[in-house]
């Protein structure tokens, strides 16, 4: 049984459609990247596994429950934790208030503590009196990780992690990845980076315009495919 599937997933904000019958799954302890250019649906995706936007039911499944109707809180508490574009921390919160409010839905035991976060982002314990938003914009970034990974989640969802920040801190975050995924938890990673992704991900799906393009493994797609995909020609590799 699949970890997550999307199963002809629709979504429209409005009268604009924005995804167009997606097929996608992530298996237990894989790492899937979602690629694609601007515009491509990526981000919508996320909002409609995550409940952000309200499905038929059926069009999202989570260990073979549907989950697609269900609200945000309660898909957090099965397990599903985001990461979003822009970090979107508390400014009136320090570190560590900010990183113990992903424990509030905390799953049971798990390795994620709040030492364990410290210990994936040393920096955070020196700051972890310092309001959230006084920190750089990747500092940022490592709290935003670490409060989804409070929670224990069995599935991160990292939308757009390395937009905007230095190659330096981008280096930091993706060396962090194999321990999260040490911990137990699937990811998906939505990134624009397209050879970033394809050196973490297992199974990489591309985007184009609310449709999938391109699917297959990471380590089997090529150049030649991902141009085809970028111009919207279909592709399905194997895996």
């Amino acid at each position: 049984m699949s970890l997550l599937e999307t199963r002809g997933l629709t979504a429209a904000y409005g009268q604009f459609k924005a995804l167009f019958g997606i097929d996608m799954r992530v298996e237990p302890g894989e790492v899937v990247a979602i690629i694609g250019a601007n515009g491509a649906g990526k981000t919508t995706l996320l909002r409609s596994i995550t409940g952000v936007l309200r499905q038929a039911p059926g069009m999202v499944v989570h260990s073979g429950t549907p989950i697609g109707a269900m609200s945000p809180d309660r898909i957090m508490q099965r397990g599903v934790a985001m990461v979003p574009e822009g970090r979107r921390l508390f400014p009136s919160l320090s570190v560590e208030e900010n990183l113990l409010i992903g424990a509030q839905a905390r799953r049971g035991d798990g390795p994620w503590t709040l030492e364990a976060v410290y210990a994936l982002f040393p920096i955070l314990r020196e700051r972890r009196a310092s309001p959230g938003t006084a920190l750089s914009g990747g500092q940022q970034q490592m709290v935003a990780i670490g409060r989804a990974l409070m929670s224990n989640p069995e599935l991160l969802l990292c939308d757009e992690i390395s937009l905007g920040l230095a190659p330096v801190i981008i280096r930091d975050i993706y060396a962090a990845l194999p321990r999260i995924r040490e911990g137990g938890a699937a990811m998906v990673i939505v990134e624009q980076d397209i050879a970033r992704a394809l050196s973490v991900a297992d199974r990489v799906y591309c985007l184009m315009e609310g449709c999938v393009t391109l699917h297959g493994r990471a380590d089997e797609i090529t150049r030649e495919d991902i141009h085809a995909a970028y111009f919207g020609t279909r592709t399905e590799a194997q895996g």
